[in-house]
């Protein structure tokens, strides 16, 4: 960081949001009320967010181009949006009220300061930036795609190289971890 940079909370929250994510995943895990349908449910809320992260993934070209097809036609934070749908089905699977709530309270303190701090380095990076903001969304999504957004095609070598599959390993092992939690707390009370 040079001297002319300043440690804003959008930056700070930039640099603490992996680590702090594997903090509240131990946090997660022992707040958490599983049941195998809290979990079941859970995981079919959660499928849609890591699919809409894989097909984002497959589209975003970083650092190249302002990337305006596929999901980004829609929204212009599919990423964030897949992960704002993935822990709505891990806050569901939690069956834990104050885990949502915790969670909600994450997602407005790490990643909307990200949202808009990577917006802004859009902004610097892409002329046209300020015209695709006009006429997409944030987060929310449109129905329909925006206006001149052009077809565009998914990548698998963009999906893989952006190393997206983690989203799904990742999903997969917290949920792992729940339903391991209920055969422990079932063994530990004799059920089984």
């Amino acid at each position: 960081m040079t001297a002319t940079q300043k440690w804003t909370w959008s930056r700070i929250a930039q640099r603490i949001r992996v680590p702090l994510g594997f903090l509240f995943a131990a946090v997660y895990i022992w707040l958490a009320h599983p049941t195998w349908y809290f979990i079941a449910l859970g995981c079919v809320i959660a499928a849609p967010g890591i699919w809409l992260r894989a097909i984002a993934a497959g589209f975003v070209k970083k650092n190249r181009e302002l990337t305006t097809t596929g999901p980004y036609a829609h929204t212009r934070n599919p990423l964030y949006l897949g992960s704002v749908i993935i822990a709505l089905g891990f806050g569901v699977a939690s069956r834990n009220i104050w885990v949502a709530v915790l969670i909600v309270l994450l997602f407005f303190a790490i990643y909307l300061p990200v949202i808009r701090s990577e917006e802004k380095y859009l902004a610097g990076m892409f002329p046209d930036f300020d015209e695709y903001k006009k006429s997409v969304p944030r987060l929310f999504p449109r129905l329909t795609a925006a206006g001149r957004a052009g077809r565009g095609a998914f990548s698998k070598e963009l999906y893989l190289r952006h190393r997206e599959y983690n989203a799904l390993v990742g999903s997969a092992a917290m949920m792992l971890a729940l339903a391991l939690k209920i055969l422990w707390h079932s063994r530990s009370t004799g059920i089984f």
